[in-house]
């Protein structure tokens, strides 16, 4: 009875989240539900909640958490200051004389996004609102150009610093940390958030530089997908008007994200202490450009409570869940069905990244992070991947599955803000050829895997 307990137990969360209901109490409560149940059935001690407590305060205590709030404030800050028009619009009359000029500003927007916020949604419903009606207004097949905001509006799963790399790495190192010392080692080696930062930053570079190439050159084999702006519309601008707005809209985010980055990078600041002077720089960006109102601040602040009771809401739920999980054996059992599979490592790896590609259809990323990868990165990581790695692969594996139709949730994100014309067939067409871009970049880091590890081994000398 008591082996059934833990597929019993995850069945029913799936499901319960299936029909709608919050994930934290969903967690919370379907945890609760089977150790009621346990307990009456005699095969679950109700003394391993002994240990939630302890739980609670070590999320309380965990300094690397306290930069999510952080991060949060500085990505909506950028997002509600209009911030982000100015760099489409700036970076759109630069390219603009491109075939596909428009995309590749967008691409690249979306990218800057990804750095500052790491919030799936809020990129993509932004680049939704700002850029489609600009590139349907100057003809983009509407299926490009829904493919195009999709897949940069993801770019924050991957592209440092975002909140999402933030907690996935605090995640891997507590399931890197949980694997030495089953392993025997006793005094294992740690892992960063900076090391997570600078693993995603060449697979981050590679899937922009991808998606740039594959905009670019199917403009110019079929110019009717993204045509050029009208030299019309460029020549009515001067060339200074141009420059000031390079200077004004253009370069002052740039290096704020520099800033935070390679503080965190270089070993200057903490991720906290670097988010929090990500805070200040993008409130300083706000008021420079006159977006700081007693409303606008009113707004980032009600928004940024939102988003980071949600996801704190969901840590506690979590920990609660893994807790009667592992009160069940739920661990051994999981390492006991992977750790037996044919083909090893190799094997256990594929059905993992295959498991969570398709949970991405349903659960959001905090979720899958904190429910099901403490289950099985210990796992993994026992049978000798590189945490690193292994994290980076996840990150971009989720990605993939946000994208994939019917269920990828920016292309519900951006049916939510499209104008009725566009379809949503047109939608998921679009997005296929940057799926398959998807692919080819994680076959090239499974292949490779030196294109993720050797940047944080340069850096650090290991």
């Amino acid at each position: 009875m008591t082996e059934w307990m833990p597929g019993l137990m995850f069945l029913f969360t799936m499901g319960i989240l299936l029909l709608g209901y919050p994930v934290a109490f969903s967690l919370g409560g379907s945890a609760l539900l089977f150790a009621g149940i346990g307990y009456f059935l005699g095969v679950f001690d109700l003394s391993y909640f002994g240990a939630f407590p302890e739980r609670i305060f070590g999320v309380m205590n965990n300094q690397t958490l306290i930069a999510v709030p952080l991060f949060i404030y500085m990505g909506v800050m950028l997002e509600r200051s209009k911030i982000s028009e100015d760099l489409l619009e700036t970076l759109g009359l630069l390219f603009g004389k491109t075939k596909g000029g428009i995309g590749i500003s967008i691409c690249l927007v979306g990218a800057l996004l990804a750095a500052s916020t790491g919030i799936v949604g809020a990129t993509v419903v932004t680049m939704g609102l700002i850029s489609l009606p600009v590139m349907l207004r100057y003809q983009y097949k509407p299926s490009f150009a829904a493919g195009i905001i999709t897949a940069s509006g993801t770019l924050g799963q991957i592209i440092p610093p975002s909140i999402i790399l933030v907690l996935l790495g605090d995640v891997i190192s507590s399931a890197h940390q949980q694997a030495q010392l089953s392993l025997g080692n006793y005094a294992p080696s740690a892992v960063s958030v900076g090391d997570l930062f600078l693993g995603a930053l060449v697979p981050g570079g590679l899937l922009v530089g991808c998606y740039i190439l594959y905009i670019y050159i199917a403009a110019q084999f079929n110019p009717t997908l993204a045509p050029a702006v009208p030299e019309s519309e460029l020549a009515a601008l001067k060339l200074g008007e141009l420059r000031n707005k390079i200077v004004l809209a253009l370069i002052p985010p740039v290096l704020l994200i520099l800033a935070v980055l390679g503080s965190i990078l270089g070993g200057i600041a903490t991720p906290t202490e670097a988010a929090s002077f990500g805070c200040v720089g993008a409130t300083l960006m706000a008021w420079v450009k006159g977006q700081l109102s007693k409303q606008t601040l009113r707004n980032v602040i009600d928004s940024v409570g939102e988003i980071n009771a949600m996801v704190f809401a969901i840590l506690l739920g979590s920990s609660l869940f893994s807790l009667v999980f592992r009160g069940y054996g739920g661990d051994d059992v999981v390492g006991g069905f992977l750790t037996n599979l044919p083909g090893g490592v190799v094997t256990a790896f594929v059905l993992v990244m295959l498991i969570m590609f398709l949970l991405g259809f349903f659960l959001d990323f905090f979720e899958i992070t904190f429910v099901v990868v403490p289950i099985v990165g210990p796992i993994l990581l026992t049978q000798g991947l590189d945490p690193i790695w292994l994290g980076v692969m996840i990150a971009i594996n989720l990605q993939t599955s946000f994208l994939t139709p019917p269920f990828g949730f920016a292309l519900f994100y951006l049916r939510g803000v499209a104008p009725k014309e566009i379809k949503t067939s047109q939608i998921y067409k679009g997005v296929v050829p940057f799926i398959l871009i998807q692919l080819f970049v994680l076959g090239l880091l499974w292949i490779f895997p030196e294109l993720i590890l050797w940047l944080p081994h340069w850096v650090y000398g290991t």
